[in-house]
């Protein structure tokens, strides 16, 4: 597809509902981008209005890299013409296309290039925990049978997802999205989009519980991804999750459900600690680099919807077996301490899982370092309350809760009286990092097990570089 435009200027209209009101010359993009910054030669720039900035503010930036079409919002258009007729005229070639919304024409015109590739499986992975690691596991085995694209890292939202989709080019056998959300509505709008036929649910809990309201909410507005089966698609459900029931009811096709011994092929599970676990797949061994049971139980995910797509077992195994582990998710680093850095994401479910693992880890001390729960609205107190009344029986040397939201969690620690010396470290900042380092290396021995488990926005990556650094 090199030197042809992603979309035709009549696939753009068409799709979005735009009106053409400044440019000339042939149209023509290669690349979507939402952020000015990673714009180049050939792109389709779409400026996205938030709560904070309005991003049609970086339309120069974005013309002076090189964009080559621009979607505007035409509020701003019809507010400030004069602005745009002035960039067009230093910018004559540049197509300015406006709409209503430049989030919704993102949307739809990626579903309508989605369209493009009619012979393309389409997969999609969602759940409230897990996603990343399911979608990983799932490439590395995939790909040894498809030539596959799939998004980068966890670029899985209402602007993630349609960016992504972009990548798809006519090589490609396979889509595999890791598909999220944290609104009602979300996935319904990403679902249009990709029209996945195939979907892995990891879980239903409860991420983003502050802005759905119940698990209820979450597990229906999950289900969404599988509002375009159409009788034709496959369901690949959780065993043992409380919500399997509800979801099946809400496929219209096919259902095969995973776990632990819902596949009679897989054998001779054994849990290697931090090491991982291995297992057999019909005779040909398999090594997963991550450890937990929640890790094994995505690989089984993964494997379910493998077996369905043709995977043979052979490569199966080889797959997770090559799997590496991905910064900042069940990442273990040894060095004078064994440090797990789980830092990337946390929500209720992965935290308990997390400490679940340390907590059954015999021998070496074990210290863990909680980091704040973001998102969880009005039920972050109590959920904090949960993980520090979990966290005070783990057995664990030392628990530094760190973040305004983890006082909650010291507290209910205190109270609990588990056994286990906890401190408190509030803020987010370097000097508050500083001071969580500090609290661990003052009773670290060496070869201790430290894990680092906080929300992506702690920035607790910065903590685990204190301690590895340490002497």
């Amino acid at each position: 597809m090199s030197g042809e435009s992603l979309l035709s200027l009549e696939d753009v209209l068409d799709s979005i509902g735009g009106v053409h009101v400044l440019g000339t010359g042939t149209f023509s993009f290669g690349s979507v981008q939402t952020d000015s910054r990673n714009v180049v030669k050939g792109t389709l720039f779409v400026p996205l209005i938030g709560e904070v900035q309005d991003g049609h503010a970086y339309i120069p930036q974005a013309l002076e890299k090189g964009a080559s079409v621009v979607f505007i919002c035409m509020a701003n258009y019809e507010k400030d013409s004069h602005f745009f007729t002035e960039l067009s005229q230093k910018n004559p070639d540049v197509y300015f296309i406006a709409v209503e919304n430049t989030l919704h024409a993102l949307q739809a015109a990626a579903g309508r290039y989605v369209e493009k590739f009619p012979n393309l499986i389409r997969v999609g992975v969602t759940g409230s925990s897990g996603k990343t690691t399911t979608k990983e596991i799932l490439a590395a085995i995939l790909s040894r049978k498809y030539n596959l694209v799939c998004n980068e890292g966890n670029l899985n939202s209402e602007t993630g997802l349609p960016l992504s989709v972009f990548k798809i080019r006519k090589e490609h056998e396979l889509g595999l999205f890791e598909m999220g959300m944290n609104r009602a509505g979300e996935m319904g709008e990403i679902a249009a989009v990709l029209k996945p036929r195939f979907a892995v649910i990891t879980n239903i809990g409860t991420a983003h519980i502050g802005n759905l309201g119940s698990r209820e909410n979450i597990a229906a507005e999950k289900a969404r991804i599988f509002e375009h089966f159409h009788s034709f698609g496959t369901a690949v459900i959780p065993r043992e999750d409380d919500f399997a029931s509800f979801l099946e009811n809400q496929v219209d096709g096919n259902v095969v459900f995973y776990g632990e011994g819902c596949d009679e092929s897989i054998s001779s599970v054994k849990d290697c600690g931090l090491d991982g676990t291995s297992f057999m797949v019909e005779g040909h061994k398999a090594s997963l680099c991550l450890p937990g049971k929640y890790n094994f139980r995505n690989a089984l995910g993964a494997i379910a919807l493998a077996r369905v797509l043709g995977v043979s077992s052979e490569d199966i195994a080889d797959g997770i077996s090559s799997l590496k582990p991905m910064f900042g998710r069940s990442q273990v680093l040894r060095g004078k301490y064994t440090v797990v850095q789980d830092c990337y994401n946390a929500n209720p479910d992965s935290m308990e899982k997390a400490v679940d693992l340390i907590s059954s880890l015999n021998g070496n001390a074990k210290i863990l370092v909680l980091g704040d729960m973001l998102e969880l609205g009005a039920d972050s107190v109590a959920e904090h309350a949960k993980t520090g009344v979990q966290a005070s029986h783990s057995g664990a040397a030392l628990v530094v809760f760190a973040g305004d939201e983890m006082k909650s969690a010291y507290e209910a620690a205190k109270s609990e009286k588990g056994g286990c010396r906890c401190e408190y470290v509030a803020g987010r900042s370097d000097e508050s990092m500083r001071a969580v380092s500090s609290l661990v290396l003052s009773v670290a021995p060496e070869g201790a097990v430290v894990l680092v488990k906080g929300s992506r926005g702690m920035g607790l990556e910065r903590v685990v570089s204190m301690i590895s650094e340490a002497k």
